[in-house]
């Protein structure tokens, strides 16, 4: 029998997994929620923002704004999480993205929204990393998989549900509606936190916020999302601003590293990447979020480009992809608490993972709408696999006076990833479309807007030679996708930590 002193999660005595669901999962859901819907719900408002404030050039700021806040602040909430308390610095990130979601429904021009999407961006990092570490803070390691299984859950729903719930709110109530919503959850969400028991932080003597290693990581990151953001625009005359934008990011690595190394308390604890299990999971985490994003963020145009699928027809064929990796979610977290087994599940599941995806890569052509969205249903279920293994392995590689960095390094490595992997697919999609014809990326654009009302005016010829170029471009696209999967499989196998 395992004594008190031995228990890994330091709470022996932890109250039964259906008491610890009730008190624990709605305080962190919400959170969740709020800050991933937050990501997509402004996607299908920005037509009607961009008509009503104007400065059209602008407008993808208000979604690139909070992409790159929410990437800077999961660090910095998981370092001070770990320092004053979790429990204490949500509510510091639900007060800020009350307010900025506030003063985003009463901007009076996209550049006022863009800076309070940046604040709600540092509110909703927080609410993110926060939600996860909390997590391994009340819940024993072998309950973890289960928690970690339904917030993977709440985090794709919220993801999906983000461009319908958008959608409807701006067409029925106003853009602005879209941001107003948040109120009453977010002091939902205050009450719900404020069950949850109070936690000690760290010894805090002699402790000072490592200010110089915060500037180094906004250095860091901001030109590295920013190229990432113009090579999704696919002009080749942006390179050398993607070039320097790339080198700046380099420097301020190299500085934040040395900065690191030297510090007493790091923003961003290197001892955390030293451990093969937490820096396999963090790579495993990124090639996963690359995948999975641009799955979600191509799968869309394949269908209206190559099928000529309507957007209703198009949202119909992509409710697989949810539901699947929620199923996936939860039955391998289920496993997790009762076997104890970790990366097994992604070892096996990235397997019929990349085998769907190079399978679709090359079978799409020949199949049906059904076949398609069951081929899409497979895939998402073993993807689903992926991310409560991860957060699992890393907090409990970190142990529980790292659980904030170690949820935070999860978070910005997936974001990383997703944005990597959809400006590579991006930018070899075009490029096999220039490299096939110079005419088909402009054509392509066409497609995208008006479906096979694109190839009006061209000869039929013509058409039949621009098809088979876009279907060739896009056979490249998904099989990049099955090589995200392959790599995340191989780190998985990798990984040494395969139970808890």
């Amino acid at each position: 029998m395992t004594s008190p002193s031995s228990d890994p999660s330091g709470q022996a005595d932890a109250p039964s997994p259906r008491t610890l669901f009730f008190s624990v999962f709605p305080s962190i859901m919400i959170p969740m929620f709020l800050a991933i819907v937050d990501q997509t719900i402004v996607s299908t408002a920005l037509p009607n923002i961009a008509s009503e404030l104007g400065d059209v050039e602008r407008v993808s700021w208000v979604v690139v704004a909070y992409l790159i806040s929410t990437t800077i602040a999961a660090p910095v909430y998981g370092y001070l999480g770990d320092t004053f308390g979790r429990r204490k610095l949500m509510f510091v990130a639900l007060t800020l993205f009350l307010g900025s979601s506030l003063l985003c429904a009463l901007a009076p021009s996209v550049l006022f929204l863009s800076f309070a999407r940046v604040l709600q961006g540092l509110g909703g990092g927080g609410l993110i990393t926060l939600s996860q570490a909390l997590i391994g803070e009340v819940v024993p390691p072998r309950e973890r998989g289960n928690f970690q299984g339904y917030l993977a859950t709440v985090a794709v729903t919220s993801a999906a549900f983000g461009p319908v719930a958008g959608g409807w709110i701006t067409e029925h109530l106003g853009w602005r509606m879209v941001f107003v919503v948040n109120a009453p959850l977010c002091l939902l969400a205050f009450v719900l936190v404020a069950r949850l028991k109070k936690a000690p932080g760290l010894d805090r003597k002699g402790w000072r916020f490592d200010t110089l290693g915060l500037v180094y990581f906004i250095g860091f990151i901001l030109p590295l999302l920013l190229s990432l953001e113009q090579a999704q625009k696919f002009d080749a005359r942006a390179g050398m601003i993607i070039a320097a934008l790339l080198a700046f990011s380099l420097l301020c690595l190299v500085l934040l590293i040395r900065q690191e190394k030297r510090e007493a308390a790091p923003l961003l604890s290197l001892y955390l990447l030293r451990k093969s299990a937490i820096w396999q999971a963090n790579a495993l985490a990124a090639c996963h979020g690359a995948a999975l994003t641009a799955l979600v963020a191509f799968v869309p145009i394949y269908l209206r480009v190559v099928r000529g699928a309507s957007p209703t027809e198009t949202g119909y064929l992509l409710l697989p992809i949810t539901a699947g990796i929620g199923i996936g979610a939860i039955v391998t977290g289920r496993l997790v608490s009762r076997t104890g087994m970790t990366m097994y599940f992604p070892s096996v599941g990235l397997v019929f993972a990349s085998l769907t995806l190079f399978g679709f890569a090359f079978a799409a052509p020949l199949m049906t709408m059904g076949q398609i969205s069951l081929l899409l249903t497979i895939n998402s279920l073993f993807m689903g696999t992926v991310m409560g293994v991860v957060q699992v392995t890393t907090q409990t590689a970190a142990g529980p006076k790292m659980l904030g960095a170690s949820a935070a390094a999860v978070q910005f490595s997936r974001s990383i990833g997703a944005a990597l992997g959809t400006a590579i697919l991006g930018a070899l999609l075009f490029a096999s479309l220039r490299n096939a014809d110079p005419e088909a990326a402009a054509i392509f654009g066409k497609l995208v807007e008006d479906g096979p009302a694109g190839f009006a005016g061209l000869e039929p010829a013509r058409v039949s030679a621009m098809q088979n170029a876009i279907a060739s471009a896009f056979r490249l696209a998904f099989l990049a996708l099955g090589a995200f999967t392959t790599m995340g499989m191989l780190l998985a196998w990798a990984n040494p930590m395969r139970r808890v």
